[in-house]
């Protein structure tokens, strides 16, 4: 089984900056993709920000210059450093992890953790 544990996240002020990280845990073998999703009341769950075990990474438009994602292999973790923030951004932010478990890949995703952006 692999658990996926977020922290950090909170509530900040429009223009503020957060940072939140993620731990991955479990019989994993390696980890191919990582990644920040994150969904807002009423709204489906959207793309923030993919890093590959390679340090290849991929921003939704809305987020570019802005936020930038990190992740260190040793350690299983992936972080998300979030400035300039926006009431926009506000959500419930997810992390997701593609882990090698065996001879098979996986998908999971964290429990999730609160980005609260006021105006």
């Amino acid at each position: 089984q692999v658990q996926l544990v977020e922290s950090g996240g909170g509530l900040v002020q429009a223009g503020g900056s957060l940072r939140v990280s993620c731990a991955a845990s479990g019989r994993i073998s390696s980890i191919g993709v990582m990644g920040w999703f994150r969904q807002a009341p009423g709204n489906q769950r959207q793309l923030v920000a993919t890093i590959t075990s390679g340090g290849s990474t991929n921003y939704a438009d809305s987020v570019k210059g802005r936020f930038t994602i990190s992740r260190d292999n040793a350690k299983n973790t992936v972080d998300l450093q979030m400035n300039s923030l926006k009431p926009e951004d506000t959500a419930r932010y997810f992390c997701y992890a593609v882990p090698r478990i065996g001879v098979n890949w996986g998908n999971y995703w964290g429990q999730g953790t609160q980005v609260t952006v006021s105006a």
